[in-house]
């Protein structure tokens, strides 16, 4: 399969972009000399987390990109439109969408306020399909169109949903976007999902498992390469997909993965949805 070398030129629109793995793959398409639209609601200094839309967008220019800064929640339609139509006012059109944007609480049944689980199907499900809809009118008319979910393959085993049934929903529910947009937009655009097969060191993970958890994770920076492999990709011969960061950048030849490593002394555990 041929690939385009680069992404030069090209325009990202990336949700949840202020930080860990948007962020990631923002910088490393910024470093072909591409233009990143960075959609996320950070726009003040979160007390626990580090960056907002515009310190990443100050790294994403610095990097060799173009940015756009936009505080977007991507609950609102409407938000979610005026960023598309800021985003064509700036770079003339989208040729990349990067559906990122997630809420997860891993809780059971009894154990899920109702408030928490609006929220995780309000951002992941119905936020990638929102962004998805808003941005395919743009994606429609570019030269090498692709969407990329931050999303699981998708799994039928009980053992995924028993722990936490309602995270787990929200976020097939962005890998059933793949399935059913790669089918129906066949040969215009391409739609793939990307998931790491390790835990990967973002504010998320810290929060969920702290210094013990990132110790045993991956740096960001693997989910960037594997991201940029594939929508270097022609869009035409890559849809459908559900891929794993490591198989897609053992495809493209690499072998040694401890440089990913956050202490390569131990082995990164494996992550969710992930046999």
């Amino acid at each position: 399969m041929r690939s385009v070398s680069d992404l030069k030129g090209k325009t990202l629109f990336i949700t949840g972009a202020s930080r860990g793995i948007g962020k990631a793959i923002g910088l490393r398409a910024a470093a072909d000399g591409a233009n990143i639209v960075i959609v996320a609601k950070t726009g003040e200094p979160h007390p626990k987390l580090p960056g907002t839309v515009y310190t990443a967008a100050k790294e994403m220019e610095e990097a060799g990109g173009q940015a756009l800064p936009l505080v977007v929640d991507i609950r609102s339609e409407d938000k979610i439109a005026d960023a598309v139509a800021q985003a064509n006012d700036k770079f003339g059109g989208i040729d990349i969408l990067v559906n990122n944007a997630s809420a997860i609480m891993l809780t059971g049944t009894l154990n899920t306020p109702m408030k928490r689980y609006d929220l995780m199907h309000s951002v992941n499900t119905r936020g990638t399909f929102a962004s998805t809809q808003a941005c395919l009118p743009s994606l429609l008319k570019a030269d090498n169109p692709h969407v990329l979910n931050i999303s699981p393959p998708l799994s039928m085993k009980p053992k995924w949903f028993s722990s936490h049934v309602a995270y787990t929903m929200a976020k097939f529910g962005m890998s059933m976007c793949v399935l059913g947009h790669a089918a129906e937009f066949k040969g215009k655009v391409g739609f793939n999902a990307l998931w790491p097969k390790t835990a990967i060191a973002t504010a998320a993970v810290a929060m969920l498992g702290g210094d013990a958890m990132t110790k045993h994770s991956r740096k960001v920076e693997i989910m960037a390469n594997a991201a940029h492999a594939i929508l270097t990709r022609p869009h035409a011969d890559c849809s459908g997909n559900f891929f794993v960061d490591e198989d897609v950048l053992r495809e493209g030849g690499e072998t040694d993965f401890t440089q990913y490593s956050v202490d390569p002394s131990v082995e990164p555990m494996l992550d969710f949805f992930l046999d």
